[in-house]
């Protein structure tokens, strides 16, 4: 438990350790370094044992602090997830971290996690939280607990995975990381680069370009294929009627723990390159859960669509959703229609209208900006298709489902009980077009969900519909 702290400590303070050794490089004196690598590993142990915590009958706390000594509690009614993560090194060591949820903004320094426990007791101690909280009416002498998995992961999965923006996005952290110390200057002053810049020149710039764009694409596949695998490799669902519990990773593991008392429905996402080759993911709409707080709602990474709609449709049905969770959607009409088309196309065509009055007035306007032009007016019209047909709203028992988006399309399945308000809106142009969107507020999930573009006179009655009562008419 020792060494994962100063290895910790040590990461986070590494240029601090890489300037020390560089400066004792060039004096002749390598004991700043040692100095500096010592301090940090005896802060760490000092971290260490100074940190415990208690699980008592009302409170979780954590007492945390070498110079400052602070006591963090939280209410065991206020625990709404439990994670347990686990990288490389905790894994060798046979270590986890477990982190606590509850729902609420923290800030950097009241998040709840204990790191370095002995992976032996992280399930004991994960069920000991979560026991006030999903198991308070089942005694010890109670029916055993019976867990049924629901998904399981597939190696053919990994197919879906360069069809995301991660392997660009993992590059372009590459890169960074490279010219923040840099490397990036060297390497390009380096023979490499100045060996490409020469066969550009020989080749033509639109050769390099296509090459470039070419090798690009393939080595974010590769760095997507990789993650997606070290990421989610090994992933299972299971349930237990009232728990999902969520496991995935191969050199870093996490396993979520999801409340069903909690759960307010799912959100399926549908990006436009991922839903070109038949892919969605799947996550759930919790109440108390955030991924921008490291508390994970995902059912389902990138995978078979169908497979997306079939654990869906399971994951729903036990949430009491008794009708079709695919039940086609109704389209938004005319209207609704022609808004997508306007806003998709409307900018494309006052840009080339711009280029035309220059060049009527003796500008000289490229071939290539025409082309660009005719490029992207074929492509807003394309968009613009794309979003009425993924656009519309289904209502069931209970039930609200809508669906919106194009380049990110997400078909989003609320729970009635869960929404806590209900919210018209109409833009100007929306008052002429006469239509509006009703925004569903909730506690769970991002918080507000919007069904676009309605008919304006069929807005209050499909809040109507979804919450009785909801939709009677203000008169002042």
């Amino acid at each position: 438990m020792l060494l994962v702290h100063p290895v910790n400590e040590g990461v986070k303070v590494l240029p601090v350790l890489l300037v020390s050794f560089v400066v004792g490089s060039q004096s002749g004196n390598h004991l700043w370094g040692l100095i500096v690598l010592a301090i940090v590993v005896v802060y760490a142990i000092l971290r260490w044992f100074t940190t415990s915590y208690r699980i008592g009958p009302v409170h979780v706390q954590l007492r945390t602090g070498v110079f400052q000594k602070k006591v963090l509690s939280v209410p065991r009614s206020r625990i709404r997830s439990v994670d347990i993560e686990a990288n490389l090194l905790h894994r060798v060591l046979g270590l986890s971290i477990l982190r606590i949820g509850t729902g609420q903004q923290a800030g950097k320094g009241e998040k709840f996690e204990l790191d370095a426990l002995d992976a032996n007791v992280v399930p004991a101690l994960r069920e000991e939280l979560l026991h006030r909280v999903t198991r308070a009416g089942i005694g010890p002498g109670g029916p055993p607990v019976v867990e049924t998995e629901i998904a399981h992961w597939q190696t053919s999965w990994v197919r879906f995975a360069p069809f995301s923006f991660t392997g660009v996005v993992t590059i372009a952290a590459a890169v960074g990381v490279l010219f923040q110390y840099g490397l990036g200057q060297r390497l390009a002053e380096s023979s490499v680069i100045s060996d490409s810049i020469d066969s550009a020149e020989r080749l033509g710039i639109v050769v390099v370009v296509l090459v470039g764009l070419a090798l690009l694409l393939v080595v974010a596949s590769v760095f997507a294929c990789v993650r997606y695998l070290i990421t989610y490799g090994n992933l299972t669902v299971t349930d237990d009627g009232t728990r999902m519990h969520v496991n995935h990773g191969l050199l870093k593991t996490r396993s979520t723990t999801l409340d069903r008392k909690r759960l307010r429905g799912t959100s399926l996402s549908e990006p436009l390159l991922l839903r070109a080759v038949n892919g969605a993911r799947l996550d759930a709409i919790m109440t108390g859960v955030s991924a921008e707080k490291k508390e994970s709602s995902l059912l389902l990474p990138q995978a078979p669509v169908d497979e997306a709609l079939r654990m869906m449709t399971v994951v729903l049905g036990e949430a009491g959703l008794t009708s079709d969770a695919q039940k086609p959607l109704t389209p938004h009409g005319p209207v609704a229609r022609r808004r997508r088309y306007t806003r998709a196309v409307g900018p494309v065509v006052v840009a080339a209208a711009a280029l035309g009055v220059a060049e009527a007035l003796g500008a000289p306007i490229p071939p290539l900006a025409w082309v660009a032009a005719v490029v992207l007016l074929v492509g807003a019209v394309f968009v613009a298709w794309d979003r009425y047909r993924g656009l519309g709203h289904a209502l069931l028992p209970g039930w609200l489902i809508t669906r919106h988006g194009s380049l990110d399309r997400r078909r989003h399945s609320l729970e009635a009980a869960g929404i806590i308000g209900w919210t018209v809106r109409q833009t100007f142009f929306q008052r002429r077009a006469g239509v509006a969107t009703i925004v569903a507020a909730t506690p769970a999930g991002v918080g507000h969900y919007e069904v676009l573009d309605v008919p304006a006179d069929q807005a209050w009655s499909i809040v109507e519909s979804v919450t009785p009562g909801a939709g009677d008419i203000w008169v002042r």
